[in-house]
Order: structure tokens, then C-alpha cells, then sequence
């Protein structure tokens, strides 16, 4: 029977003068867990009055835990956020992990404020008890419906970060790598993002031998002991996601071998046939991107020297040899060849890094007809960047501040970039010996305010790979003849995309489920406190 205003009143006030005798007045208790039968008034001070008295009623705990969990579930939004309110104050010894899993299940929720309230009481009781309380999360993320995974997964990754150190101890760290080992045997693009956010921000894995047990969780997630099929967009999209998550953890003591060696045996040589997961992404420059970037992390390599023979080789078929000339001295040819700047970058970068661990690699491992062919086809290539560098400079000369914001001077201002370091790591190659001595920071990369060395280890952060996409503008100095030629003579292109990796996964991985990457089954329904 439903209990009234008037009697919940009166029993209130029984027990609140009752004082240490609490506990004989099981009867008035009682009544006020009857209050969630009654009409809104009633349930509003039972949302209230319950957890005020619950400590002192252990014999009654489940029945006041669940006449709680029915006010959150009432159809009046304004109870349902009361009762969710009180729900920390029952979030005590064997309870908390209950608690814990029942605010979790209710981030579910679509209405905002009752959302923000779910994660205030959340952040409240992780904070009394952060491992209980993980408990109680990784319980839902596990087993849990799909919307209250994707919400609990997002919860740790915003919240965690924001926790105080005392709570944030060595144990709760430990917990939490624990946990999120088990989720990542089976996630979707996004989720592994997410949880890899989760996993750098933690104090315990700030250490080289922290960093690079993170780089293993990627490796295993990225398959690199299978064969990549160039045209299965799910792999793709799956390799480009995990090198991402892998490169901020690079550094000279945390090596990219196994990624770059990946590139060289399954990337490079499938380049021209790689279907890319959005439509919009030039996905041989994504890569070409990736392999510079992990480039000079790279540790000892068993098959070096074919590792640069297949750099050296995909090189080549960026740089084009000069056009014949006719009789009368002018270009035999219709046009001249593309130069393809962008891609030449990555390529040339990626080759002068692991070059370094193979000085002679051109004198003893090329034969002299080849090297005569490759020096001919940077010859040609160096001529053009001159032209074009000095056309660069000429549109940019007196330009600084806002007239330096507009799209067309930006994308001016990294072809200047990609051709000064393309021009300054040919002029290593073309020593006799080849040097590999110079140093310069890619075009998409923030310059360092100390020496920008390529060697030191990698700034990290959330924002790597996340910079902001600019729309691919035209940029020529001189008229041009179609729409691809940047200028003449020779023809060029470079990416008019500015930052690291304009592309983000969106929704993760989809295909088959089992171990990594999966589309995940449908959950069950309902409350299942």
C-alpha cells in the first residue's frame, strides 16, 4: 500500500528523532520505501528520505536499493534525476559495485540533464572508491548493451584524466589496463581509439617500458603478421588506425621496426591498388605520411637492404626521368612530366632515415647504370623545385599575418615547405659519397623551437594525427594548362591538404567479429540491475 504525504512525514520524523535507537523502527523505514507506490509528491520525498536513513538499515538494503532503482526509472524526468542524485549515498562496502553498474547502465539515458546528472554521481563514487566503481563500469562495457558500452568507454575517456592523483593510484592504474586488455579482444574503429586514449593517459605507462606495452596492444590490434589485401577497405582502414595509435608512442627508445618493415613488405609495393575506407582520402599519401613519421624511430632492421631497395624502387616512380627533346631543341613530348612533391617528400625522407644505417647502400648495393639513372631523375627533379621555389617565394614576398591566413597562401606556404626539404635531402644524395647528415622537419609536422632534430622522441598527445583539413586548392603562379599543373615548366602537384592526418575513423572497423577489430553483437535490453 502506497504511502501519503502525511505519513511520510510523520515516519520521517520518527526516525530523525529516533537517534541512535534507528534501528528499532524498521516499521517507519518501511513505509517510507512505500512512498515509490504513491503519486509524485510522495516519490519525490521517498528520493529523498530513502538514502537518508539506508546505513542504518542493513537487514532492508536490497528492498531500498530497489525502490531507489524504481524511482529512476519513473516517467516523471524530474524524480528520475532526484532519485539519480541520492544514488552515491547508498555507494558504500559491498554496494558500491552495484551502484557503480546501475549508474552506468543509466547513461543510457537520452535527456541531458539527467545524463550530466548520471556523471556527476559517477565521478562522485569513483572518487570514494575507484576500483569498486570500475567494477562496476567494465561490468557494463563487457557485458552490457551496446549504447551503454559506447557511453561508459567514453565516460573513462573524457573523466579519468580529470581524476586527482590520490585517487588515480598505482592499484586503480593497474585495474584499468587489466580491464581494458579484456575489452580490446574485441572492438570496433572507434572504440579502440578511445580506449588507447585511455590507456596513454595513465601515469604508470609514461615509462619507455610503459610506452612500449602500448605499442604491442597496437601491433596485436593492426594483424601485422597477415598479408594486407590492398583492396579490403576494412584492413586499410584498420592498418591507417592502429599506426596512428602506434606513432605518438614512437621515440629512440620505443622503435617502429615492425611498422615500417610492415610498410615496406605490404604497403609500398600494393601503393597504386590501396582502396581507401573514405572516398575523400588520398589514401598513397596517407601512408607515404605514416612511413615518414615512423621512419626515424626505426630500430634494427633484418632485411635493411630490402627494405631500401623497395623505397628506393617506389621513389624512382615518383621521380620521372627528363623529357626527350626534339630537333629543334624544345620538348619532344605534349607536357611535361607531373612532379608528384608530396608523395617525393615522404619517399625521399623515409629513405634518407633508414639510408642512414646503410651509408653505401647506392655505391655498393645499386649498380652504376641504376645510380647514373637515379641521379639523371634528381637532377630533373632538383631543376624543377628551383623554379618553382622561386616562383613560392615571389607570391609570398611581403606577405605576413592575415595575408598569410587565407587558404591559397597557406597551401603556398607548406609547397614551400615540401620543396625546400625535398630540395635539401636531395642535395645529400647527390654528395660522393651520399650524406645522410642533414636534418628537417616535415612539412605537415610543427617545427620544434629547439633544432628540429628528426631524431628526438615524439611530442605526444591526443592531437597527433588530428589536424584540421583544408580543401585542395589549385596554387599556380603561372597559367597553367589543366587543372593538375601547378607550374610550368615542369608541371607539378603536392597536396593542398594542411596537417598531419586530415583523415579521422568514423565508426570504427567494420567485418567479422573475433579477436581486434569486429562489428559487435546486439545486447540485451532492459534494466538488468
Amino acid at each position: 500500500m502506497a504511502a501519503t504525504v502525511e505519513e511520510l512525514y510523520r515516519n520521517y520524523g520518527i526516525l530523525a528523532d529516533a537517534k541512535d535507537n534507528l534501528s528499532q523502527h524498521k516499521d517507519a523505514y518501511q513505509v517510507i520505501l512505500d512512498g515509490v507506490k504513491g503519486g509524485p509528491k510522495e516519490k519525490r520525498l521517498a528520493a529523498q528520505f530513502i538514502p537518508k536513513f539506508f546505513s542504518s538499515f542493513p537487514e532492508l538494503a536490497d528492498a531500498a536499493i530497489n525502490a531507489q532503482l524504481d524511482l529512476c526509472e519513473d516517467e516523471d524526468v524530474s524524480i528520475r534525476r532526484q532519485a539519480i542524485k541520492e544514488l552515491p549515498r547508498f555507494a558504500s562496502g559491498e554496494n558500491l559495485p552495484r551502484v557503480a553498474d546501475i549508474l552506468t547502465q543509466l547513461l543510457q539515458t537520452d535527456d541531458s540533464a539527467e545524463f550530466n546528472q548520471v556523471n556527476t554521481a559517477l565521478i562522485s563514487i569513483f572518487k570514494i572508491d575507484a576500483k569498486g566503481t570500475l567494477g562496476g563500469l567494465f561490468s557494463q562495457i563487457l557485458h552490457g548493451e551496446d549504447i551503454v558500452r559506447e557511453r561508459a568507454i567514453k565516460f573513462l575517456s573524457t573523466k579519468l584524466k580529470t581524476m586527482p592523483e590520490d585517487v588515480m593510484t598505482k592499484e586503480v592504474e593497474e585495474q584499468i589496463y587489466t580491464e581494458t586488455k579484456k575489452v580490446l579482444e574485441d572492438v570496433t574503429g572507434e572504440e579502440f581509439v578511445l580506449l588507447m586514449r585511455i590507456l596513454s593517459g595513465l601515469k604508470n605507462l609514461q615509462t619507455v617500458s610503459g610506452r612500449q606495452q602500448l605499442v604491442e596492444l597496437v601491433v596485436e590490434q593492426a594483424f601485422l603478421e597477415q598479408a594486407l589485401n590492398p583492396t579490403d577497405t576494412d584492413a586499410v582502414d584498420r592498418l591507417l588506425q592502429c599506426t596512428r595509435q602506434a606513432l605518438p608512442l614512437f621515440s629512440k627508445n620505443v622503435h617502429s621496426t615492425r611498422f615500417v618493415t610492415y610498410f615496406c613488405d605490404h604497403v609500398l609495393p600494393n601503393l597504386s591498388t590501396l582502396t581507401s575506407p573514405v572516398a575523400e582520402l588520398d589514401i598513397q599519401l596517407e601512408v607515404l605520411k605514416l612511413l615518414a613519421e615512423m621512419s626515424p624511430f626505426c630500430g634494427d632492421m633484418e632485411k635493411l637492404e630490402t627494405n631500401l631497395k623497395m623505397m628506393f624502387e617506389k621513389l624512382l616512380e615518383y621521380m620521372p626521368l627528363p623529357p626527350e627533346e626534339g630537333e629543334n631543341g624544345e620538348n619532344a613530348a605534349n607536357e611535361e612530366p607531373k612532379l608528384q612533391f608530396s608523395y617525393v617528400e615522404c619517399l625521399l625522407f623515409g629513405f634518407h632515415q633508414l639510408g642512414k644505417k646503410m651509408p653505401d647502400f647506392l655505391i655498393e648495393k645499386i649498380n652504376a647504370d641504376r645510380l647514373k639513372d637515379f641521379k639523371i631523375r634528381l637532377q630533373y627533379f632538383a631543376r624543377g623545385l628551383q623554379v618553382y621555389i622561386r616562383q613560392l617565394r615571389v607570391a609570398l614576398q611581403g606577405k605576413t599575418g592575415e595575408a598569410l591566413k587565407t587558404e591559397e597562401n597557406k597551401i603556398k606556404v607548406v609547397a614551400l615547405k615540401i620543396t625546400n626539404n625535398i630540395n635539401i635531402l636531395i642535395k645529400d644524395l647527390f654528395h660522393n659519397p651520399p650524406s645522410y647528415k642533414s636534418t628537417v622537419t616535415l612539412s605537415w609536422k610543427p617545427v620544434q623551437k629547439e633544432a628540429a632534430a628528426v631524431g628526438q622522441k615524439r611530442p605526444s598527445g591526443d592531437d597527433v594525427g588530428s589536424a584540421a583539413a583544408v580543401k585542395k586548392l589549385p596554387v599556380s603562379v603561372l597559367p597553367r594548362r589543366d587543372a593538375r599543373q601547378i607550374y610550368n615548366p615542369p608541371s607539378g602537384k603536392y597536396s593542398g591538404t594542411i596537417g598531419n592526418f586530415p583523415y579521422e575513423q568514423r565508426g570504427g572497423f567494420r567485418g567479422g567479429r573475433g579477436r581486434g577489430f569486429g562489428g559487435r553483437g546486439n545486447r540485451s535490453r532492459g534494466r538488468i540491475y
